[in-house]
C-alpha cells in the first residue's frame, strides 16, 4: 500500500471529508503497517508521520500533508521582515546539545524474517551529550531503508534544534505552514521550514532550520535475511513469462520470472539446463511477487479505449491493489499479466479497485490489450488462470539472444537449498522473444470509404512500435524499432494464403493483374477481401499480425 493510500485511510477514518484532505505531496510504501485496535487515527499519522518524515499542516479548510526536505518556495530578506512594537525583528534560537539524543534506535519488522523484530540505530559521534532514543513503529521495512530514515530522523533533529521567529507583510500570503524558504542573514542564506504562522497586522513566523541534504541520504548497507528458527519451505509458486519489453532498463529479449511461497525464503534461485541435468545458475532474486488467479471468466472488450463492461475479479495470494487516477493509470501504473491460454498473457490495467473479500478484488475501468497483447485477448480467460501484478518484484531472466526458441528445463527454488532438493519447482519454458515481436499494424484503410472504380487497389495502414520510446503524443509517427521497415500482406481465401504482397511502406499495391488472377475478374462493390498484415522483424521474422475484412 502506498503511504498517500494508508493516510488518505486514516483520515477517512477519523471522520474527515475526503474533499478536506489532500495527500497528493505524500511518496513512499508502507510494506505492512499494522493499526491496532488501541490505536487512535491520529496516533497513527502521528507515527508514520514520524517515520516517514512529512507534517500536516490545515490551510484554507485542507489539511495538507506535504513531506519534508522541499525546495525552498523564496528567499526573504531583512528588508522583508517587520519589526514588532516589542523585541528583535528576528529571534534566532538554538538548542542545548545535551538536550538531544547522541544515539537513535528503531524498531521494526523484517517481512523477510516472518515479521521478527529488527533493530536499526543512527549515531553522532562528536558531541557533548549521551542520551540515546529508541522508538519502535509497527510496520515490515528493509533495514536498510528504515536504517535511512533513522539517520534522517536523527539530523533532522540536530538540524532542527536552529528555530526562528520573525514578522512577514502580508503581501507574503502564499507561504504556507510546512513550506520552506531561505533566509537571507549575517552574510548567509539560513535554509528554513515554516512551523506554524499566525495571520494578525503582519504574519508571525515560527520556522525550524532544514537542510536539503538530510533528504537524500543513502540507504544502509543490505542485511541478509536470517530466521531465528527452522522453517520448513515448500516449493514456490513461480511463473515464466514471456511479455513485451515493460521498462527501459530491462532488455526487450529477456522474459520475466515472478514467484509466490509462505514463508517467503528471503531469496530464490533461478537454474536452467537445455537437458534433465547438468543444472546451472543462471540468477537469483529476493522479491515476492503478487500473483494470484482469477475468480470468474475474463471476456473479451474494447481496445484503444476504456473497458467499462467488463469486471476483473482476481484472488490475489498476498499484496494489495488500490484504485489510481486516469492520469496515473495512462503513466503504467496497475498493470497486470492474465494468461488467456498457456503462455498467451494479456496485460491489462485497472483504473478502480475494490476490495470486495479478503485478498479478492473486483477491478474496473480497464485498459485492454496494452503494449500490443491483443492476440492473447480472443476467447474469455478461464476461471483460474493465473494472474501477475506487474511491478518491481518481478525479475528479468538475463539470457542471451542466442538462447531464444531453444525448449529449455528451469528449476526454482530457495537460494540457501541444493538445486536437486525438493523445494524447487521444475518447469520446462521456451523463450520466444515476445519483446522483439513488431506490434500489429492499425487504423487499415476500409475501400468503402472512398468512391473508386474497379482497379487497382491501394491497402493503407499506420504503423505501431515496440518501442517505449514510441508512446509519445507529441510525435509526428511512430519511431520505428526494426532495423528496417518491412510487411508483408496475405490475401486470404479461408484458410488458403492467395497470394503475398511485400513493401517497405505502410501501403501495399492490390493490382488489377494480381486480382484478376487470383479472383477470375477485378474486385468491385458488394465483394470483400479477408487480408493479414504483419510487420517483420530481423531478429523474429512476422510480427503479430493484423486481420481486417475490407468491404469495397
Amino acid at each position: 500500500m502506498s503511504l498517500a493510500a494508508l493516510v488518505r485511510h486514516l483520515c477517512l477514518r477519523a471522520g474527515l471529508p475526503e474533499a478536506r484532505v489532500d495527500v497528493t505531496g505524500l511518496w513512499g510504501a508502507v510494506e505492512g503497517y499494522a493499526i491496532t485496535a488501541l490505536e487512535s487515527p491520529r496516533a497513527s499519522i502521528t507515527t508514520l508521520a514520524r517515520h516517514f518524515g512529512f507534517d500536516a499542516v490545515e490551510t484554507e479548510g485542507v489539511i495538507r500533508f506535504v513531506m519534508r526536505g522541499r525546495a525552498a518556495a523564496a528567499t526573504v530578506s531583512p528588508d522583508d521582515l517587520v519589526a514588532p512594537r516589542e523585541g528583535d525583528v528576528l529571534e534566532l534560537t538554538r538548542g542545548q546539545e545535551t538536550e538531544l539524543p547522541q544515539a537513535l534506535k528503531w524498531q521494526v519488522a523484517r517481512a523477510d524474517e516472518d515479521y521478527e523484530a529488527a533493530q536499526v540505530e543512527a549515531r553522532r559521534i562528536t558531541v557533548d551529550t549521551t542520551r540515546i532514543a529508541s522508538e519502535s513503529f509497527p510496520m515490515a521495512v528493509p533495514p536498510e531503508e528504515a536504517e535511512r530514515r533513522c539517520r534522517r530522523a536523527l539530523m533532522e533533529a540536530w538540524v532542527g534544534r536552529e528555530t526562528a521567529a520573525f514578522r512577514l507583510p502580508p503581501s507574503q500570503l502564499a507561504l504556507d505552514p510546512a513550506d520552506a524558504i531561505r533566509l537571507a542573514h549575517d552574510g548567509r542564506l539560513v535554509d528554513l521550514r515554516l512551523v506554524s504562522i499566525a495571520d494578525t497586522e503582519a504574519r508571525g513566523i515560527e520556522a525550524v532550520r532544514q537542510d536539503r541534504a538530510t533528504y537524500d541520504l543513502p540507504p544502509g548497507d543490505p542485511r541478509a535475511a536470517s530466521l531465528t528458527r527452522a522453517v520448513v519451505f515448500g516449493a514456490p509458486d513461480a511463473v515464466l513469462m514471456d511479455l513485451p519489453q515493460l521498462t527501459e532498463d530491462q532488455p526487450a529479449h529477456r522474459p520475466l520470472i515472478a514467484a509466490h511461497a509462505v514463508p517467503w525464503p528471503g531469496e530464490m534461485a533461478v537454474f536452467r539446463s537445455p537437458s534433465t541435468d547438468g543444472f546451472e545458475l543462471l540468477t537469483t532474486f529476493g522479491s515476492r511477487a503478487r500473483v494470484g488467479a482469477l475468480v470468474s471468466d475474463f471476456f473479451a472488450g474494447p481496445t484503444s479505449r476504456f473497458d467499462l463492461g467488463n469486471a476483473l475479479v482476481v484472488d490475489l495470494l498476498t499484496g494489495t491493489l488500490e484504485s489510481v487516477t486516469d492520469l496515473t493509470l495512462f503513466g503504467g501504473a496497475n498493470a497486470l499479466a492474465i494468461e488467456s491460454a498457456p503462455g498467451a498473457w494479456e496485460i491489462v490495467q485497472a483504473g478502480a479497485a475494490e476490495l470486495i473479500a479478503p485478498g479478492r478484488y473486483r477491478l474496473t475501468r480497464l485498459l485492454r490489450c496494452q503494449r500490443g497483447t491483443e492476440g492473447a485477448m480472443g476467447n474469455p480467460a478461464p476461471t483460474g488462470a493465473r494472474v501477475v501484478v506487474l511491478d518491481d518484484s518481478l525479475a528479468s531472466l538475463p539470457i542471451a539472444e542466442a538462447d531464444l526458441g531453444i525448449p529449455w528445463n528451469w528449476r526454482i527454488g530457495p537460494a540457501s537449498r541444493p538445486v536437486n532438493d525438493e523445494t524447487y519447482v521444475a518447469q520446462t519454458f521456451t523463450p520466444e522473444g515476445a519483446g522483439l515481436r513488431p506490434f500489429s499494424v492499425a487504423h487499415v484503410e476500409q475501400p468503402w470509404r472512398k468512391p473508386r472504380p474497379p482497379g487497382d487497389l491501394t491497402i493503407r495502414w499506420t504503423r505501431r512500435s515496440r518501442s517505449l520510446a514510441a508512446d509519445n503524443w507529441g510525435a509526428a509517427e511512430a519511431a520505428l524499432a526494426e532495423e528496417t521497415e518491412a510487411y508483408g500482406v496475405e490475401i486470404l481465401d479461408g484458410p488458403i494464403v492467395k497470394r503475398v504482397l511485400s513493401t517497405t511502406t505502410t501501403s501495399a499495391l492490390y493490382t488489377t493483374a494480381q486480382q484478376t488472377a487470383d479472383w477470375g475478374a477485378l474486385l468491385g462493390p458488394g465483394d470483400t477481401l479477408v487480408i493479414r498484415i504483419s510487420q517483420l522483424s530481423a531478429l523474429v521474422g512476422r510480427g503479430a499480425p493484423k486481420t481486417v475484412t475490407l468491404t469495397f
